[in-house]
């Protein structure tokens, strides 16, 4: 079902999916946030596909899953910072826990939703588990050269207010702070699976090997010959369902 709630008064939209017939409270919760628009189609194959796995997550394994569209994108009010889209994913966990007063809640991100997940994990202990999947471990990368993303996040449609940002240096700041290989120790000892393709031409796969050796006991799967999006290789959907699976059943309800 189409969805929305709020994050510092920006209206977000989402997928939310319930198991059929099952109230959603006392239930495990999980929410799926995008990477950053990229690709021939900017992203979009694999972003409308997110609702499609919430739905599959709700069905087969009885979970509450909700797809969030970060600020900026795909009908979410505002406009991308990273910072905002660290806040719209805190949100979208009190959200769950307070509306829908689900029983526990994991991240699940594909490429920087997964970098993002790893520091909301890191800042909120309600949070029992992430998944990262294609995730840098930094993103020094965009640091070095703000201005040309907040151009190309212009060019993208991801930022449409022309008086944004009021504070260039604030969010600039943004891209040099938020750093998973950091949180991802204060998030440990709680899960992190850590999956990513051996063949990932956009983020190196040596960013997931940083990050699961900083938690010290994450699990670190690396898909042979897989690319950047996960989402669309069957192998990796199939390890990111076992692994919460496995998480419901370690966690009482």
């Amino acid at each position: 079902m189409t969805y929305s709630f709020e994050a510092e008064g920006h209206r977000l939209t989402g997928h939310l999916a319930r198991p059929p017939g099952a109230p959603p409270s006392g239930l495990p919760a999980v929410v799926i946030a995008p990477g950053y628009p990229s690709g021939p189609d900017l992203g979009a194959t694999a972003a409308t596909t997110h609702p499609d796995l919430a739905e599959r997550i709700a069905n087969e394994m009885g979970w509450v899953a909700l797809s969030i569209n970060f600020r900026g994108t795909d009908g979410s009010e505002g406009d991308f910072s990273l910072t905002g889209w660290l806040t719209d994913l805190l949100a979208a966990v009190d959200h769950l826990l307070g509306a829908e007063r689900v029983n526990g809640v994991w991240l699940a991100g594909f490429g920087t939703g997964g970098s993002l997940s790893i520091c909301a994990g890191a800042r909120d202990l309600r949070v029992r588990g992430v998944a990262a999947l294609a995730s840098p471990a930094d993103f020094d990368d965009w640091a070095r050269h703000p201005r040309r993303l907040l151009l190309h996040s212009r060019s993208v449609g991801i930022i449409k207010s022309s008086g944004f940002p009021t504070s260039f240096d604030e969010w600039a700041n943004g891209l040099r702070l938020l750093r998973a290989q950091v949180a991802v120790a204060d998030l440990a000892p709680r899960a992190l699976l850590v999956m990513h393709g051996s063949d990932d031409a956009v983020v190196p796969v040596q960013d997931a090997r940083t990050l699961a050796e900083a938690h010290g006991t994450a699990d670190l799967r690396i898909i042979r010959g897989a690319g950047h999006n996960l989402r669309q290789d069957p192998r990796a959907m199939a390890t990111l369902l076992g692994w919460l699976d496995r998480q419901r059943r370690r966690v009482p309800f």
